[in-house]
């Protein structure tokens, strides 16, 4: 016979006689993080901060465990707590990543762009409408510029596209896109936009991401949601824009760009509808090198469309890159070999990461859309 099972008590709380500050996680003046939990059950607890080696933390007579760091850049970091082999996020923090499996939380190390900073604020909002394309209710992001009213000129729109696992408020929480875009405006480094900021997966029921191992997610999962990603775009995206917001309706005031799997959609749908999109941008994007595309091999096969139709063509990778390495080196070769005009950035020692993708963007911000 197996053993009965029991419920576990209620886990400990903190002494009520001590200041929350003491069991909680927090950035100190110098720029370092001091982890802290609460876990007076646990037997052995690492802290995962970024790409770094686990830190080892230390347990107080208290019940809480404890690891500092060395004071680090500015910068918004990832991190989860390894609490006897169970992957957990940071509970005593209110800001976990957006995740469709959330196990991982973010800690901000004030001093750059990411920063909210007392400049003029632009607008974000969640939207929700029905997508015919998907014949399902769909949200995004709208970012408008500070000063935009329904009698403002009309300003150009940037689509701006998340990675795979993620959510559709990726590039607002974890990748800190209104806070660039507003230090970027207020230093004058770019031109107004309104930005759309989609969900990547369309959750059809040929592409729902949980579905797929991840050995087959190139094979059958990446075609399948990036052409119904499309159909939204073009159909129901871009049409509710043009309709709700003053907007630029000629390709030259319209970009596509995505990081990973949103940097793949960027590809097939810039690629493809050139006379909707006059800038693309790729950030460590997965490519048609290792997920064929006959449309885009097509283009691919019209280098002068391409190089006439496009202003910039901006393709981006951190140089340890082991997830997408092979898909940006086959697209680069391509471009290379068949001359197509683009701008190539590779980062130095850095991986799949967050690192790689603000660069890129604040960099590519400062390209589009210029006269």
């Amino acid at each position: 016979m197996s053993a009965p099972v029991f419920a576990l008590d209620a886990p400990a709380s903190p002494p009520a006689e001590k200041p929350l500050k003491n069991f909680v996680t927090s950035v100190e003046k110098d720029g370092s993080i001091t982890f802290r939990l609460y876990a007076p059950g646990a037997k052995a607890v690492s802290v995962g901060l970024g790409s770094r080696d686990p830190i080892a933390m230390q347990r107080g007579d208290d019940g809480t465990w404890n690891a500092k760091t060395e004071a680090l850049k500015p910068d918004l970091y990832e991190y989860y707590f390894n609490i006897d082999g169970f992957r957990s996020i940071d509970t005593g923090t209110n800001a976990p990543k957006p995740q469709r499996q959330v196990n991982t939380s973010l800690i901000l190390v004030p001093g750059s762009i990411l920063d909210i900073r007392n400049v003029p604020h632009g607008d974000l909002r969640l939207v929700t409408l029905h997508s015919n394309a998907l014949e399902s209710e769909r949200q995004m992001y709208v970012y408008t510029p500070p000063g935009y009213t329904d009698a403002s000129e009309p300003l150009p729109v940037l689509y701006l596209y998340h990675g795979f696992g993620d959510t559709v408020g990726s590039w607002v929480a974890q990748g800190r896109a209104p806070q660039m875009l507003d230090n970027l405006l207020a230093e004058k480094k770019i031109e107004p936009m309104i930005v759309v900021i989609p969900d990547t997966e369309t959750d059809v029921p040929i592409a729902i991401a949980e579905n797929f191992p991840a050995a087959d997610r190139r094979a059958n999962f990446y075609p399948a949601n990036a052409e119904a990603a499309d159909r939204e775009l073009i159909d129901d995206l871009i049409p509710y824009i043009k309709t709700h917001y003053r907007v630029r309706n000629e390709a030259d005031g319209r970009a596509v760009a995505g990081l990973s799997q949103g940097g793949y959609q960027a590809l097939i749908s810039g690629l493809t509808h050139l006379d909707a999109f006059g800038w693309v941008a790729t950030f460590s994007g997965v490519s048609t090198t290792t997920v064929p595309n006959k449309a885009v091999d097509a283009v691919l096969n019209e280098p002068e469309k391409i190089n006439k139709a496009l202003r910039n063509f901006t393709v981006t990778v951190g140089s340890k890159d082991q997830v997408v390495g092979k898909d940006v080196a086959g697209l680069k070769a391509t471009l290379d070999q068949k001359k197509i005009n683009h701008e190539y950035y590779e980062y130095p020692d850095l991986q799949h990461e967050m690192d790689v993708w603000r660069p890129s963007l604040a960099a590519f911000l400062e390209k589009v859309f210029r006269k």
